[in-house]
């Protein structure tokens, strides 16, 4: 089992950064990869970004591409979602999840409650 809290949200700019966190706890955190999702008000949720076990791959929806970066500390259970030159539509409620690599929200097992991210212009 795996059990995840975000943190770092809040109020930026356009053009601003955000750091996300997603702490883990349970034993397994190292041998499963992490996938950050976001939803907006009335959309669907997307992948924004994804990370294997080993943090020797990574994934970056076109939306966001170039612009944020996933990494992970085994060591501290941790992945950070860092995120550059935000713009008003990245604002959504953002979330971590854990289970197997891929986009697709069937692929991961365990999910946080999310953290809100408003980018006002």
């Amino acid at each position: 089992q795996v059990q995840l809290v975000e943190s770092g949200g809040g109020l930026v700019l356009a053009g601003g950064s955000l750091r996300l966190s997603c702490a883990a706890s349970g034993r397994t955190f190292s041998s499963v990869a992490i996938g950050w999702f976001r939803q907006a008000p009335g959309k669907d949720r997307e992948s924004v970004a994804a990370i294997t076990f080993s943090g020797n791959s990574t994934y970056y929806g076109d939306s966001v591409k170039g612009r944020f970066t996933i990494s992970r500390d085994n060591a501290k259970n941790t992945v950070y979602l860092l995120m550059n030159s935000l713009k008003p539509e990245d604002t959504a409620l953002y979330y971590c999840a854990a289970g197997a690599w891929g986009t697709r929200e069937d692929r991961y097992h365990y999910w946080g409650q999310g953290t809100q991210v408003t980018v006002s212009s």
